[in-house]
């Protein structure tokens, strides 16, 4: 009978420490903590959200979680699972969305290709990885935010995201091209922009100096 009882103490503690890793990977109304301040502080930068950086997720944050839900081709339910807060770059202590190297590489690697995809398919391989250099230029640069989530989320930064093009089926060379870009091939040089000169209509853009062209793209400083 005392072996039994062990037996049940024991299923009873390992099914409460399956429902607390199911509910650390998930932020939703009511949350409170650290990782909602990482989604209010990401939000709050990307534009989706106006409200103060608490800890709090409240409703101020449960639409700005949707509205970049509807904006990255997600299911827009206001809560923060684990494919939303990988879109987002914040891994989760618990689930399946971990903390692990090799969770948080394999979410760079689908959103920095989902970029390529988005604004570089249909260029020459060189070309695509050399969108994905620029991703990562910026991020190691001092004027832009320090990953790649917050570098591609960047309000403005790249026409892929504000129309949706992001979202585009995958071609498997923008994979590649984002494998390639990690591993540190830079085509570019160090550049931290690019445009089409056939369809750049800012000025700014085209003042900046030119390193080299590439494809269908100008990359500049």
């Amino acid at each position: 009978m005392k072996r039994k009882h062990i037996i049940i103490s024991a299923v009873i503690c390992l099914l409460l420490a399956v429902i607390c890793i199911n509910v650390s990977a998930v932020s939703k109304s009511g949350s409170r903590g650290e990782e909602v301040r990482k989604i209010q502080t990401k939000l709050k930068n990307w534009g989706y959200y106006n409200g103060s950086v608490d800890g709090v997720y409240g409703w101020q944050t449960e639409n700005a979680v949707r509205s970049f839900q509807k904006k990255n081709g997600l299911t827009a339910d206001g809560v923060a699972g684990e494919k939303t807060l990988n879109a987002m770059g914040i891994f989760s202590s618990g689930g399946t969305s971990s903390s692990s190297s090799g969770g948080a590489n394999n979410a760079n690697i689908e959103l920095l290709a989902r970029v390529i995809n988005g604004e570089a398919r249909g260029e020459p391989y060189e070309g695509q990885v050399a969108v994905g250099a620029v991703v990562l230029n910026r991020v190691d640069h001092p004027s832009f935010p320090n990953s790649i989530s917050g570098v591609v989320y960047q309000k403005g930064a790249f026409t892929a995201v504000d129309d949706g093009q992001i979202n585009a089926q995958m071609y498997a060379s923008s994979r590649r091209a984002a494998r390639d870009a990690l591993n540190g091939w830079d085509p570019t040089g160090g550049a931290i922009y690019y445009y089409n000169p056939k369809t750049a209509t800012n000025q700014w853009i085209r003042s900046r100096e030119i390193i080299c062209t590439i494809g269908g793209h100008v990359f500049c400083n």
